[in-house]
């Protein structure tokens, strides 16, 4: 009789799209990202901003016209406390994803970003923001000499309706994200920065956070299922 083929161990989305540089992230790191659909959890932090918002105060009106709710808000404030909850699943489509929640606690009340980031080809990943993740941007991962996580976002498109609107380098914004381990306290640093080409920042959240994995039945919580699921990419 022939032997069954072993079943394939299943990977997360950033071990798929890293490959062999995976292994050379903090092992803390390689920890938090390596949650898979049907693992059996998901993954609950909390901790302070140093600083988050949108640090230009005449940018900060403007920010209610973008047509992309739960991503970007017109507050911005230092000592903010935060949670962050992070669900491995599939998609609609049937495409592997991690949707994160962030609840940022400013004094005149509680903001959420929220994203899906999704395996959409080959090595490639897709960041799908706000309620209706109707923002798309790529994300390029690397691993720096020290073995942290870089995230980068060179590319964008808005969803509106049946349109699909590639964001010309004028109006774009690059957001690049670093993301470690700090062994001396214990606990995970983030640095977020959306810039602007031609205004510079209009967008940061930096702090630190502590974080676990929690037992879990693979059913995403109401809060976070987006309005709508995009499959366009």
């Amino acid at each position: 009789m022939d032997s069954a083929e072993p079943a394939a161990v299943p990977r997360s989305v950033y071990r798929q799209v890293l490959g062999a540089d995976f292994e050379r992230l903090q092992p803390a790191l390689q920890e938090y990202f390596s949650a898979v659909p049907g693992g059996g959890v998901y993954g609950e932090g909390e901790g302070v901003f140093e600083t988050a918002g949108c640090p230009r105060p005449w940018l900060r009106p403007l920010l209610k016209l973008i047509p992309v709710s739960n991503a970007f808000f017109p507050d911005y404030g230092t000592g903010i406390p935060f949670t962050i909850r992070n669900y491995p699943h599939q998609d609609p489509a049937g495409r592997p994803s991690l949707t994160a929640v962030r609840t940022f606690r400013f004094p005149g009340g509680n903001r959420v970003f929220e994203d899906t980031t999704t395996l959409t080809g080959p090595r490639q990943l897709t960041d799908y923001l706000g309620r209706k993740r109707n923002l798309a941007t790529d994300l390029v991962l690397s691993v720096t000499g020290e073995g942290h996580l870089l995230m980068d976002s060179p590319r964008s498109r808005l969803f509106l309706g049946p349109l699909r609107l590639p964001l010309p380098g004028f109006a774009a914004a690059d957001a690049h994200v670093e993301q470690w381990y700090d062994d001396g306290e214990g606990v995970f640093r983030i640095r977020t920065r959306v810039v602007q080409r031609q205004v510079g920042t209009v967008f940061v959240y930096d702090g630190r956070f502590t974080y676990r994995q929690q037992p879990w039945d693979g059913n995403l919580p109401p809060e976070a299922v987006p309005a709508r699921w995009e499959r366009r990419v």
